[in-house]
């Protein structure tokens, strides 16, 4: 926790009121987190607010993650709409899962530990938790790139860590480079110990595919023979099926996938730029590729996954230019309140009801695919 203060840290600062301020200090002084001699420093030796709440920042987070969750939880007490505009988690894994790993969801503990249709997670085996996040930002050709997309990649490692995984982050890749960096991560020396894994690729895309850094439709007829900037998401499948990947067999692999699947779309959207409307995820591509039945050529065997994709078949994903895509948007704010109640198919479940209740304007629609899961998986101790 520590680390998120530290993230959100100039908007922080920049944001809080004096009197929001000074009421943290007092639950911080009653709880004990600082002592008389700190909070007088810090009223007194700062003339200005925003230097009271630089110091008060850097003071508890300093003091580790135990100081800086109980001032994330004063914050969310005294100035709920602050603490969703810094995109600060509502809960950390180990204050839901609880020091010794007892759940504080409404799923029991001793439900989970004796029924056998949920995945064993422990606190040992979210020790070892690890994720795989891609995302494309900049790309060859400018008028692709994706603004916006800094703070989905903030946001998703931000909500990972908070469930106690280990980010494994890579930023603007060729579609070979995604593939070598989900082949690597399938090597990971923790996956033996950890309950489950996340892989998250954000970039443009196609039906069946995400598209490299390098991606270029507009070829000329001597490139027209060179192979395309893209990546396949089968191969996600293929690196983490148990034939591939042993150390992860019978444990949930969780792909989250944001990036446009055709152009197909319910409403206009404008070019990037710094304005306050939507855009598409949606590269166009040329007719001469048809991928309409890539989702029937799945040739490896696989078992305990699910893919949640921002969108349907054929159609786009919209992002907004400064605050990110409306997927992870969405996606963050139900996981940061319901994961420790609910499981991942109903979290998905959750995600897309927003669409359906906030965003039906737009037309898009996120969905499940390709879901193999056997049991239940609750990222809170369940065995």
């Amino acid at each position: 926790m520590a680390e998120e203060l530290f993230k959100v840290r100039p908007d922080f600062v920049a944001s809080v009121s004096l009197a929001v301020l000074k009421s943290i200090l007092d639950d911080l002084l009653l709880n004990k987190v600082l002592n008389d001699g700190e909070c007088d420093a810090l009223l007194e030796g700062n003339l200005i607010r925003r230097d009271k709440a630089r110091t008060l920042i850097d003071t508890v987070r300093n003091k580790g993650d135990d100081a800086s969750w109980k001032m994330i939880n004063y914050l969310k007490k005294h100035d709920p709409e602050l603490i969703k505009k810094l995109g600060l988690p509502t809960q950390s894994f180990k204050d839901a899962a609880g020091a010794d790993g007892s759940s504080s969801s409404k799923i029991s503990t001793t439900r989970k530990n004796k029924d056998e249709k949920i995945y064993p997670v422990t606190p040992e085996s979210m020790k070892s938790r690890v994720a795989l996040l891609i995302t494309n930002i900049t790309f060859r050709d400018p008028q692709k790139n994706r603004a916006g997309a800094e703070r989905d990649e903030q946001n998703m490692e931000r909500l990972l860590r908070t469930f106690g995984y280990e980010v494994v982050k890579y930023r603007d890749c060729t579609g070979k480079q995604i593939d070598e960096a989900v082949l690597d991560f399938s090597m990971h020396p923790k996956l033996k110990d950890t309950d489950s894994v996340f892989v998250v690729i954000m970039s443009h895309g196609r039906r069946g595919h995400v598209l490299g850094v390098n991606w270029n439709h507009k070829q000329t007829k001597e490139e027209a023979t060179e192979k395309e900037d893209v990546f396949f998401n089968d191969n996600i499948f293929k690196h983490l099926a148990s034939d591939e990947c042993k150390e992860l067999e019978n444990k949930p692999k969780i792909i989250i996938i944001q990036a446009c699947r055709g152009e197909g779309k319910g409403t206009v959207f404008t070019r990037d730029g710094a304005t306050e409307e939507l855009e598409c995820d949606y590269t166009s591509a040329s007719d001469d590729h048809n991928m309409v039945e890539d989702g029937m050529r799945y040739m490896h065997k696989e078992k305990d996954f699910i893919a949640f994709l921002s969108c349907t078949p054929d159609t786009v994903s919209y992002r907004h230019p400064v605050k990110g895509s409306v997927l992870i948007g969405h996606l963050v704010d139900v996981f940061n309140t319901y994961a420790r109640e609910e499981h991942i198919e109903e979290l998905f479940r959750m995600v897309t009801q927003r669409f359906e209740e906030v965003d039906l304007k737009y037309g898009q629609m996120p969905n499940k695919d390709r879901v193999s899961l056997t049991k239940n998986f609750y990222l809170f101790p369940g065995n």
